[in-house]
């Protein structure tokens, strides 16, 4: 199987291309922010909790991390 030159032109080229692609994708997608699975969901003033309680706990919470 011999190629000429402009096909081996062209797969440089398509190869480059996705390379590039996946790189923008990648740069893309960094800037959002995954949930967290194993992170329950904190309660809110309405649920019964005063506000001393509720960020006392928020205080310990950021403690932990």
């Amino acid at each position: 199987m011999d190629l000429s030159g402009l096909e081996v032109w062209i797969i440089i080229i398509l190869v480059v291309g996705i390379i590039a692609s996946n790189l923008a994708v990648l740069k893309y997608s960094a800037k959002f922010k995954m949930p967290q699975f194993g992170d329950p969901k904190k309660p809110t003033d309405s649920q019964g909790k005063s506000n001393t309680e509720h960020s006392a706990s928020d205080s310990e919470t950021q403690k932990d991390k």
